[in-house]
This record gives structure tokens, sequence and C-alpha cells, in this order.
């Protein structure tokens, strides 16, 4: 895997354990990785030690923060392209970058038989005033949100009724509070939730998300930041990872068998 040095975990965390003092590590992530980071976060402090200190929000809105000085020393973007700037301003540690996590897109509203298993409401557009996104600006899932309606047909009378949220952790909020009725959220965020109605997306009306993880300069010379790039990669994690609904990469699919 081109972004791992293929050093066994085993090692990292007997290293990172083994330190007489536990570090924290300063994490940025993308919202709609909230649950599981929270999960993983916790699992890899059992294990190592070592505890995550997470900032959560829309993934343009984090990068801002790092070039402006914020003291993140890994960053879980919720797509690609956000990273990849990073990389191209000197910004992370060369070949750093991987792919940990591959979201899915949802139609939520947090009323029962509100959203059917198509979609429909989005084409009749008469039975609500308000549908919740992420900021496309900052956040992929708002971007990809957009890229559905237009690809339906409906972006341009959906118009009028579209509130944005600034990540989407907001826009499940907006669905959440009344607010707005239906929203485009991630299905992480709603896959533990029994209320409510949904449909989920079809992956061939929005381009994937791909969300990379990137160590990032600040966490060059710490054994607790590198010990959690690997830990994010590791069997246990990444049953979290798709006990929330994501798929995983290729080579994650590969090395699990």
């Amino acid at each position: 895997m081109k972004a791992l040095s293929r050093i066994s975990l085993a090692i990292v965390l007997a290293v990172s354990t083994a330190s007489a003092w536990a570090e924290d590590v300063q994490v940025a992530v993308a919202a709609n990785f909230t649950k599981p980071m929270e999960k993983i976060a916790a699992d890899f402090e059992k294990a190592t030690g070592n505890k995550v200190v997470a900032a959560f929000g829309a993934s343009g809105k984090l990068v801002e923060q790092m070039k402006n000085g914020a003291p993140f020393e890994i960053f879980l973007s919720a797509d690609q392209k956000n990273p990849m700037k990073l990389e191209k301003e000197n910004l992370s540690v060369p070949d750093s970058r991987f792919t940990y996590a591959i979201g899915k897109l949802v139609l939520w509203s947090a009323k029962p038989q509100f959203v059917d298993d198509k979609g429909s409401i989005l084409k009749t557009g008469s039975d609500f005033q308000h549908i919740s996104i992420a900021d496309p600006k900052t956040a992929p899932y708002g971007k990809a949100a957009l890229a559905v309606m237009e690809k339906l047909g409906v972006l341009d009378t959906l118009k009028p009724k579209i509130v944005q949220g600034d990540s989407i952790a907001q826009a499940k909020e907006f669905v959440s509070s009344g607010n707005a009725e239906l929203g485009f959220v991630a299905l992480s965020q709603v896959i533990k939730d029994n209320t409510g109605s949904s449909w989920m997306v079809p992956q061939d009306l929005y381009k994937p998300l791909y969300q990379d993880a990137i160590l990032l300069k600040t966490g060059e010379n710490s054994a607790a930041a590198k010990a959690f790039m690997s830990y994010l990669a590791s069997a246990p994690a990444q049953a979290v990872i798709t006990d929330y609904g994501y798929d995983l990469p290729g080579w994650a699919k590969t090395d699990a068998k």
C-alpha cells in the first residue's frame, strides 16, 4: 500500500505502548466520520494508551484551519481533493496519504414513510418546503447532493427549497430538528437510527466519495500519530468502518482476506 511504509502494526503499537508517557494525537476529521471515529479513537486509546483529540467539521474548512496554523497532526477528509491540496502546499508527510473509507449518500427524513425507497419525493417536490444539504463549497457530501439532484433533473425546481449546513452534521441537524423535512446525509449518520425513512442514493448518481487520510508535517515526529495512521488501516478499525456503512478500498479488502 503506497501510503503506509508496511511497518508491522504490532511493532508500531508495541513502541507506542512501551513509551513511558502516553501522547495526545490531534486529528481533524470530516463530520460524516464522527460516529465511527469516536469508536475507533476509544479502541485506539485502549490498545496504545495514546489519546485522540478530534475536531470535526467540513473538510474544506478544516483545510483552511490547517493552512492558518491549526496544530492538527492527522487529517481524515471526506474526499481526496483536500488532502491533495495539503500535499501540494508541502504541509503533509510525503507518501502518507491513503484511502481509509468510501462514503455513501442517503436521502433521509426524520418522518417515517416520508421518503420511499426510490427517492420519488424529489421529483414531486410538493410535499416539503425545505431540503437540507451540506455546503457544497466546503463539504464533499454537499457537492455530491447537488450532483444527484442535477442528474435527476430536479435541481432547478428544488433550488428554492435548499437549506445549507456548514457541514454534513449541521445538514442532518436541520432534518432532525424539523427545520427541513428531509435532507442528504451520510449513511454513517443514520445507519444505527431505526427512526425516520430513507433512500440509499445509487452510487452511479454521484462520484465515489473516496475519503483519504494524511499525516501532516506537524505529526511527522510523533510516534502516536504514526501509530494511529497504522491503526486506521488495521482490521479492528476496518470492522468499525464497515459497521457504519462505508465500503473499504481495494487494498483493504485484499489485505483482509
